[in-house]
């Protein structure tokens, strides 16, 4: 049932809308919308964080829409953000169009389309199919499997834990939570291995039984760490029946260690943080921490978040459970779990704030972009759980606080609103058998009450179940309410994070207007102190970005008319990076200076300096400061 209600939720917030990849396309040469005067020799795309190739990650046509034969899609060399296809020779003059689709390092498959043009654009644009970006069915049963794994996960992880901590006296009714975790997350670890392939290549689900597909999936990051996750899950398999087969063993026996003996159960113990460890690495390894920036803090962080969310959210599962059975549950043990989910809540604080500011980079993402916003109300649905969790710890409170204080008086405010509440049941609470009444039994005693006071027995039993009844509605609220939580996580863990989205609209204003040809014109007056020895250079540098750039120099005389100077040096340094002076050595192309192979290896802004000659003895030099763009 809590399952269902997990899925439910998820499928309502999670299919809201299609979430974007946390990599983000940073640069493309060409320019996307650029004009060309010679054909590239090659396509390369650079983005925000580490991608992957597919088979297909490049496609190229032509103005006709005609497929242009392309080499084999490689990274960069030295750089695992950068992807690179090399073009044929000959491609002709006109619009060209660029289909792309990389997986980022986070998993997500990312994909888009650009143009560019050599000589003129195309005088009609030709409709071109560059192929699918994703597929809604595919999507939407990969989404849905993904949450089901992270609620399975905290039923799994999140039971056990509340039995070796809280230590109910009985554990049968959370036998089904853990079957029930451990089984859905291993069908949908499955499923997730199996549609992975589709997934990438944004194709239907049917493709999920492709074995060349699947065989790519098992070659890559997260189809590793899925088949890790399957292992994982085997070794937990084994464990529990270990354990299962100890506790019946036990059972059949009087006296002795029910688990069979201190060393075997610290062996025990150890093997399960080692598997739980383990289960939340195999997210940690496939998401969004294993890039970006201080990847192996963010994995440290990833894993402990995940191992809190499910300490405390499967926690609460499995206090519902019990809560509802017919055995009354001892004080103890709620206030065991209270102290675990406190120290839970202050683990996800911690690598909460970490995470959300390696994800958001600035104050201004927060409410800039879409991974800000979902963050906010994630916070808020945080803080509705510390206040559901509030009113759980006050209930709590009032079950252990008699045994703790006997004969203490009841905050008189409490105390009147549950005695008003069983009074209104008083014929059920007549009925309540002793063993399950009283405060001093749900701590395993019997006989003489400890309620507070000069409440009677009938009364302390009304009292204890009130309190019992509003602890088990406080506790529902707070798994509706936690259920919330790791929905908007999940949604998060899908959504381009702050610090990219900041970067690529970044890298977006410096992209040049489509259709025309990207260039930096700078005029630089001169005077060389003679008569007639004044006049400017107007200097076009194009495309005026990382690479080869094209120089061209035009000498203007005193009168604006074109002038003949003997001799002219361009030359381009970077002093904050202490490079260059780097000689553009244009020579006279009859008419003006020029040159086809300046090389400017980073983006920043550069200094020009241009020396002119006018004749044998009597030259200047003067500098400017021009933008080169990545």
């Amino acid at each position: 049932m809590l399952l269902g209600i997990m899925l439910v939720l998820f499928l309502l917030v999670g299919g809201a809308g299609t979430a974007s990849a946390h990599a983000a396309l940073r640069d493309t040469d060409p320019r996307d919308g650029s004009v060309l005067n010679s054909a590239p020799r090659q396509v390369t795309l650079s983005f925000t964080e580490s991608v992957g190739l597919l088979d297909d990650s490049f496609r190229v046509f032509d103005p006709d829409g005609r497929r242009v034969s392309t080499g084999e899609a490689k990274h960069v060399e030295g750089r695992s953000d950068g992807v690179r296809v090399s073009l044929p020779t000959g491609l002709g003059k006109g619009t060209f169009t660029v289909a792309w689709r990389v997986v980022s390092a986070d998993s997500h498959p990312i994909s888009g389309a650009f143009t560019f043009s050599i000589g003129e654009p195309s005088a009609t644009p030709t409709v071109v199919d560059t192929g699918p970006t994703e597929n809604a069915a595919t999507s939407a049963l990969y989404d849905t499997f993904r949450y089901l794994a992270y609620a399975a996960l905290a039923l799994l992880v999140g039971t056990v834990v509340f039995v070796l901590v809280c230590r109910p006296p009985g554990t049968g009714p959370l036998r089904r939570l853990v079957l029930t975790g451990w089984w859905t997350l291993l069908v949908s670890t499955v499923a997730l291995l199996l549609l992975r392939g589709p997934y990438e290549a944004g194709t239907a689900p049917a493709g999920a039984f492709d074995l060349s597909a699947l065989e790519r999936t098992v070659n890559g990051r997260p189809g590793l760490a899925l088949l890790a996750r399957l292992a994982l899950l085997a070794a937990t398999a084994v464990l529990l029946a270990v354990v299962v087969r100890r506790q019946r063993h036990a059972e059949g026996e009087t006296g002795g260690d029910p688990v069979g003996g201190g060393r075997v159960q610290s062996v025990l113990l150890g093997v399960g943080g080692v598997l739980a460890l383990g289960l939340t690495l195999t997210w940690a390894a496939a998401e969004h921490a294993s890039a970006g920036i201080q990847v192996p803090v963010a994995m440290v962080s990833s894993v402990l978040h995940l191992l809190a969310m499910a300490a405390w959210l499967g926690g609460l599962a499995a206090l519902l459970t019990l809560l509802q059975a017919e055995e009354p549950l001892p004080a103890s043990t709620v206030t065991r779990f209270s102290r675990l989910a406190f120290a839970s809540v202050a683990v996800l604080t911690v690598t909460g704030v970490y995470q959300s500011w390696r994800g958001l980079g600035s104050w201004d993402a927060i409410t800039g972009t879409s991974y800000g916003r979902i963050l906010i109300a994630k916070v808020c649905a945080v803080a509705l759980l510390l206040v559901a969790a509030g009113f759980s710890r006050r209930w709590t409170g009032q079950l252990s606080a008699p045994k703790a204080a006997e004969g203490a008086k009841l905050d008189a405010e409490t105390k009147a609103e549950a005695m008003a509440e069983a009074k209104v049941e008083v014929k059920v609470a007549e009925r309540v058998p002793e063993t399950v009444g009283g405060p001093a039994n749900l701590s395993g005693e019997s006989g003489e009450s400890d309620a507070p006071g000069d409440v009677s027995p009938a009364d302390s039993a009304s009292l204890s179940s009130s309190y019992r009844r509003r602890l088990r509605r406080s506790v529902l609220a707070e798994v509706a309410i936690g259920i919330a939580v790791l929905v908007i996580t999940t949604v998060l863990t899908t959504t381009l994070p702050g610090r990219a989205a900041a970067e690529a609209a970044e890298a977006a204003k410096d992209a040049p207007t489509p259709g025309v040809i990207s260039a930096s014109t700078t005029t630089i007056p001169f005077d060389v102190g003679t008569p007639g020895g004044h006049g400017k250079v107007q200097v076009t540098l194009e495309p005026a970005r990382v690479g080869e750039n094209t120089v061209q120099a035009v000498v203007f005389g005193p009168d604006d008319g074109f002038a003949i100077v003997p001799e002219l040096r361009i030359s381009f340094s970077l002093p904050s990076k202490e490079i260059g002076p780097l000689n553009a050595e244009v020579t006279d192309q009859g008419g003006y200076w020029g040159t086809n192979t300046l090389n400017l290896p980073i983006a920043g802004t550069w200094t020009m300096k241009v020396t002119i000659r006018t004749s044998d003895v009597d030259q200047v030099s003067v500098s400017r400061k021009v933008k080169i763009g990545r």
